[in-house]
């Protein structure tokens, strides 16, 4: 099940955190991976410099996939960053900055890629959203719009694309136990946060990934427009 091979398969933010578990789990199951990010990529197909808010960095970045893998058959948006601060200090450039490549950064990516996959008449497209996306988080007004909208987004292009052969749908995990989320959350306020999740305790890189590969996979061709939430149990109170 699941298996990818031959598949080409974009990947945002693949030069760490989730991007990377992203990354690898999909090769493991046989798709040609492009690892995309600012940052350098590598152990992947190949890799791209992109910022994906940037609209002519994202259609160059999806050019540059198709002419090198001939087409594109899975687009997982996995880059963010995540600029915290309680809403009444908020600034205006923090605010801009998140949206623009949490959400835009999202929207651009997807559309460059939704071109090519609803010519060719197939495609999956992964965003990552967040358990933010549906609670209230103190420190994370701008964080918290972002994954929303990226949920609007996701159900909105499974809606017009879907007739196309294409899924679009999200994945919203609780914290991740990436190297980054080991730093943020190794703390009494990560203590008290595990305390919140049924679970009792934060996802690791892998779980997430192995969501993803799931909504890549040809398994999952009638999931279109969902949101899987990877929280341990978070938003189900």
């Amino acid at each position: 099940m699941f298996d990818l091979t031959d598949r080409v398969a974009l990947v945002t933010g693949a030069a760490s955190g989730i991007g990377a578990e992203v990354a690898s789990a999909l090769a493991a199951q046989g798709a040609r991976v492009a690892g995309a990010d600012l940052a350098e990529v590598t152990g992947t197909a190949s890799a791209h410099r992109v910022d994906v808010a940037d609209p002519d960095a994202a259609e160059a970045c999806v050019r540059e996939v198709v002419d090198r893998h001939g087409r594109l058959d899975v687009l997982v948006n996995s880059a963010g960053i995540a600029l915290l601060a309680p809403a009444l200090e908020l600034g205006i450039e923090d605010w801009r900055r998140t949206l623009d490549v949490n959400l835009t950064g999202s929207w651009l990516m997807a559309r460059a890629a939704g071109r090519v996959m609803v010519e060719q008449g197939h495609g999956r497209i992964v965003n990552l959203a967040s358990q933010a996306a549906s609670s209230g988080l103190e420190k994370h007004a701008a964080y918290c719009a972002s994954k929303a909208g990226i949920n609007g987004l996701t159900r909105t292009l499974a809606v017009e694309w879907g007739p196309h052969g294409v899924t679009v749908n999200a994945v919203s995990p609780t914290v991740v136990l990436t190297e980054l989320g080991r730093r943020a959350w190794d703390n009494p306020a990560g203590e008290a946060h595990r305390a919140e999740i049924p679970a009792r305790r934060f996802a690791e890189p892998s779980e997430i990934a192995a969501a993803v590969v799931y909504l890549a996979s040809g398994e999952a061709a009638m999931v279109n427009g969902a949101e899987l939430k990877v929280d341990g149990g978070f938003t189900a109170r």
